[in-house]
């Protein structure tokens, strides 16, 4: 299997920053590739919604409301994600997902491709 590990969120006041970082691996195995890394995000009573996206080859896609305060970053070598915060609004309260999509892995002798998620971290914007 293939665990997606977020980390960097938490408590901040409106107009402060954050990164969250995001780290994928295989169990008993490694991972060959993941096609695309992205962000999403899901607010109380509200779907979960695309935040970021970013590809192997580094192309990047947001969502209107984060252009130009949020930017993603990966590191293809280590199977991590980065979403660098700025300028939080108290809208960007929600919980932030990390997602690895397309992963290419070896885990437990097996070959195993996919779309993982992970636990979710909690970024709250006080007003």
């Amino acid at each position: 299997q293939v665990q997606l590990v977020e980390s960097g969120g938490g408590l901040v006041q409106a107009g402060g920053s954050l990164r969250l970082s995001c780290s994928a691996s295989a169990a008993a195995g490694s991972i060959s590739g993941i096609d695309s890394m992205g962000w999403y995000r899901q607010a109380p009573g509200k779907q979960r919604e695309l935040v970021a996206l970013i590809t192997s080859g580094g192309s990047t896609n947001y969502a209107d409301s984060v252009k130009g305060r949020f930017t993603i970053s990966r590191d293809n070598a280590k199977n991590t994600v980065f979403l660098q915060m700025i300028s939080l609004k108290p809208e960007d309260t929600a919980v932030y997902y990390c997602n690895a999509k397309g992963t290419t892995a070896r885990s437990m002798g097996a070959w195993i491709y996919g779309d993982y998620w992970g636990q979710g971290t909690q970024v709250t914007v006080s007003s």
